[in-house]
């Protein structure tokens, strides 16, 4: 096999979604001679764009944390913007979001959350009083975590675990603790430990199981870095990144799969694609799970490591999207919309609604967007564009049968519209131009995603960020092989996929110079 080889790369990166998009922006940069293989006809994975008759919608993207405004930029903007060198131009969304708990305990629970710390605990305040003792401790140990996951990046592996309990003792308490057993520790007032919770689906996991660290560092990115959203649909700024990669001297395949990522004596030595060619490479960086890498990918069977199996298995995969897209002859102010980003939970209890995401039943939990209230003319004057989301196992879509699929998910879609307009008392049914529905189905079939999985693996705890950041070496189970995107150690989420790519392409590059230097 390793004498067939059609041609030869420093390095190969399976898939085009965010990480692999960023993985070989960064390995090009580097001087890397790189190559981007992807199964599809355009970059981006689940980051692109579709049009159905005036209308472009955005398939996935909500907003994007950590990215901060042009004076004050987070680190996915310093990656893009200064590492990368992407010009793309980019939005501020409004406020932070509107929570929406219509059978709350103690009455309705309806509130407009601002971005800025300051603002927010005012906010909070106002909506719950007596609230802010709380609601300051909570931001300050968000802050830890951030401050403590920013010391743990800089020291590269070399952390010294006295600077990390004299400097951080809070973030090294919690980590082992859930958000619930967080918010309750500081007897914060149950309709505050609602509102501020409302980010939970972003995670995908119910605040009495999902990990503290995790939410703490995405709530305080989104509270002080707000959130933004390419202008262009997240089209634009991956085919900009298609782009900067080709400038930077890399090649980019489109509709080429990788079929096999063949290894000889535990070492990648090639990749062999769907049109039979065999690219010589000791190093890969893929875009898809795990599961999919060591199921599927890996050749021969027989170098798959058992206790990269057992790994795999030990973690559970994440919730696919179901969603709907509403292309609407009214504008957004017409139809009573009033801000952008909408969380409505039917059923107060995120863990209730966390064990609906697993049957077909009615959604009890949605989190809409209406993209013209942040880019007011994303559709044509006198229109405007909604999206409403909710999640589901990929595992709970296996036994629909083919004759029933339509029929299900019309039929989910028409009780997702109700809940909305429901919870904000208007109509907008009788203003739909244009209607598309993706289920998990759609995202497995466009992006090959496992299960139609757009979350990675679910982040509780014994799994969350930081206890994969401390295995990362000893999940190292083929040398040459890295991860990026959802399913990689940073867990799932634009944000943490894009800089996902880097950290990879930084190792990849870290290994290829030291096997360089020892030639």
């Amino acid at each position: 096999m390793s004498n067939n080889f059609k041609t030869e790369y420093d390095a190969v990166v399976v898939g085009a979604g965010n990480g692999g998009l960023t993985a070989a922006a960064t390995l090009a940069g580097k001087g890397m001679k790189t190559l981007l293989l992807e199964q599809h006809n355009l970059p981006g994975g689940f980051a692109t764009s579709f049009v159905r008759g005036r209308f472009e919608f955005e398939p996935s993207l909500h907003e994007i944390s950590d990215f901060g405004p042009p004076d004050d930029k987070g680190n996915v903007r310093m990656l893009l913007e200064d590492r990368i060198g992407l010009d793309v131009e980019w939005i501020e969304v409004p406020e932070a979001y509107r929570l929406i708990v219509p059978n709350e305990k103690g009455g309705r629970i309806d509130a407009t959350m601002p971005f800025g710390e300051e603002e927010f605990i005012a906010k909070m305040e106002e909506y719950v009083p007596g609230s802010k003792e709380s609601v300051v401790k909570f931001i300050r140990l968000c802050e830890e975590v951030i401050d403590a996951f920013t010391y743990l990046a800089e020291s590269k592996g070399n952390h010294d675990k006295k600077v990390l309990t004299k400097e951080y003792p809070n973030f090294l308490k919690t980590a082992p603790y859930t958000l619930q057993d967080v918010l309750d520790s500081l007897k914060m007032p149950y309709r505050a430990q609602k509102i501020i919770t409302a980010y939970w689906c972003y995670i995908g996991v119910g605040v009495k199981d999902m990990s503290f660290t995790i939410f703490g560092a995405m709530f305080y990115r989104y509270i002080t870095k707000q959130a933004f959203i390419p202008r262009f649909r997240s089209h634009g700024y991956t085919t900009a990144l298609d782009m900067k990669i080709r400038e930077l001297g890399g090649d980019i395949q489109y509709n080429t799969k990788v079929e096999k990522i063949i290894i000889e004596k535990g070492q990648i030595v090639g990749v062999e694609t769907s049109h039979g060619d065999v690219i010589k490479t000791n190093y890969v960086i893929t875009n898809t799970s795990p599961h999919t890498v060591y199921n599927q990918l890996i050749y021969p069977k027989t170098e798959v490591p058992e206790t990269a199996l057992k790994t795999c298995n030990a973690r559970k995969v994440g919730f696919s999207a179901f969603v709907v897209y509403l292309g609407l002859d009214k504008s957004a102010e017409e139809l009573g919309i009033d801000e952008y980003s909408y969380f409505v939970y039917s059923t107060p209890d995120t863990n209730d609604i966390y064990k609906s995401f697993h049957s077909l039943g009615r959604p009890v939990g949605q989190a809409t967007v209406c993209l013209n209230k942040t880019i007011p003319d994303c559709s044509p004057e006198g229109t405007s564009i909604l999206y409403l989301t909710t999640l589901f196992s990929g595992d709970c879509w296996r036994d629909v049968e083919p004759k029933d699929y339509v029929k299900l998910k019309n039929k989910l879609a028409e009780e997702m519209i109700d809940e909305f307009e429901k919870a904000l008392g208007i109509n907008i049914r009788d203003s739909i131009e244009e209607i598309e529905v993706a289920t998990p189905a759609t995202f497995a079939n466009y992006t090959g995603a496992f299960n139609g999985s757009v979350y990675g693996y679910e982040p509780v705890p014994w799994d969350s960020v930081l206890p994969r950041m401390m295995s990362m070496n000893d999940e190292k189970y083929i040398k040459g092989l890295d991860f990026s995107g959802g399913f990689a150690f940073r867990c799932h989420g634009y944000s943490s996929s894009l800089q996902s790519g880097e950290t990879a392409a930084l190792l990849t590059y870290r290994d290829f110079m030291e096997v360089k230097k020892s030639e």
